[in-house]
C-alpha cells in the first residue's frame, strides 16, 4: 500500500491534475509552473500532511517499517518528525488557495525532500520502504528544484 501511495502522491495525480488545469485553460499553460503548482500541492501539501498525520497518530509504522528501529522510546521522535510533517503539509494544501505560497512551499519542502532523501543514500542497510523512500524523496528533490530554478528566474 505504501508504495501505491507513494507513486500516486508524487507521480500519478500531480500529472492529472496539471493535465486537466492544462485542457481546460490552454492559453495561460507554461507547463513547467502548472506541473509544479500541483507537484507542491500532492506532493508537499498531502503527501506530508498524511505522512505527518500517521507518524504522530501511528509513529510505530515509520520507526519500524520505514527505519527498522524496534525501540518503542523512538515513538516521540517520531512523532515530532510528524508535527514537522503535518506543517509543511499544511502550508501544500494551503498552496491550492493561496498561489503565492507556492513557492515557500516548494523550497521548504525541496529542501525536506532533499536533506531526508540524504539521510537515507548515507544508511547501510535499507529494507525496501526505506529504497522507496529514498528515491521519492530525491524524485521529489529534483522535481521541487527544477520547478523553483525555472519559477525564480
Amino acid at each position: 500500500m505504501y508504495f501505491v501511495v507513494v507513486t500516486l502522491l508524487l507521480l500519478i495525480l500531480p500529472v492529472v491534475s496539471a493535465m486537466t488545469e492544462a485542457f481546460r485553460s490552454p492559453q495561460t499553460v507554461d507547463l513547467v509552473i502548472l506541473a509544479g503548482r500541483w507537484f507542491v500541492f500532492w506532493a508537499v501539501g498531502i503527501r506530508l500532511f498524511i505522512a505527518g498525520a500517521r507518524q504522530v497518530i501511528q509513529p510505530r509504522f515509520t520507526a519500524e517499517e520505514i527505519f527498522g528501529i524496534h525501540d518503542p522510546g523512538s515513538h516521540a521522535i517520531v512523532r515530532e518528525v510528524g508535527f514537522a510533517n503535518l506543517s509543511m503539509g499544511t502550508l501544500g494544501v494551503c498552496t491550492i488557495f493561496r498561489s503565492d505560497w507556492i513557492v515557500p512551499a516548494a523550497l521548504a519542502g525541496g529542501l525536506y525532500y532533499g536533506f531526508a532523501g540524504l539521510g537515507h543514500v548515507f544508511k547501510k542497510s535499507k529494507n525496501a520502504k526505506e529504497y522507496m523512500a529514498m528515491i521519492s524523496d530525491g524524485f521529489a528533490f529534483f522535481v521541487l528544484a527544477a520547478f523553483l530554478a525555472k519559477r525564480l528566474s
